[in-house]
């Protein structure tokens, strides 16, 4: 009999060692630290400024927009730093001199693409922070006010008269 765990039985013990070892942990947290909970402590945190008004609020779309602005261009930092890395390197240069041409043709194209989208940002002005309210259209209307003024009075009247 073969006395060896499979693998499903490695990952399984794994996974048991793991769990016991972050309850024993938030166990032995519970157990050391002190409990003294004062109306300070109990108050709502929120970024170390008192809380003023509700928690539903609406904040501005743009933050949304920059942070995913932001996002993208840190992706691309992270992607293009192991290429400078391979692009640079002397024994790749000196094994596979295509490699770095076609390198440099990628990374110029990724950067064409991000660029591109960069202008198309810049364009719709969404990373601009103060843009001007939008215009109401004006109404062409023919037709009074007064008009409309009377037919709600006399539709006031018929409802109120039918109820």
């Amino acid at each position: 009999m073969n006395s060896e765990l499979s693998e499903i039985g490695k990952s399984l013990l794994y996974l048991v060692f793991g769990a016991i070892f972050i309850l024993l942990g938030l166990i032995t947290s519970w157990l050391l630290r002190p409990n003294r909970p004062n109306p300070e402590k109990n108050t709502i945190y929120e970024c170390g400024e008192d809380t003023v008004g509700n928690a539903w609020s609406q904040f501005n779309i743009r933050f949304y927009v920059m942070g995913l602005v932001f996002l993208i261009f840190d992706v691309e930092l992270i992607l293009i730093f192991p290429w400078a890395y391979s692009f640079f390197d002397n024994e790749i240069m000196v094994n596979n001199p295509q490699w770095n041409w076609m390198s440099l043709i990628e990374i110029l194209f990724f950067l064409f693409i991000l660029l591109a989208g960069l202008y198309y940002i810049v364009l719709k002005k969404d990373i601009d922070w103060v843009k001007p309210k939008p215009l109401a259209p004006k109404c062409l209307n023919v037709v009074p006010i007064e008009l409309y003024v009377q037919f709600n009075k006399n539709h006031e009247k018929n409802t109120n008269s039918n109820d």
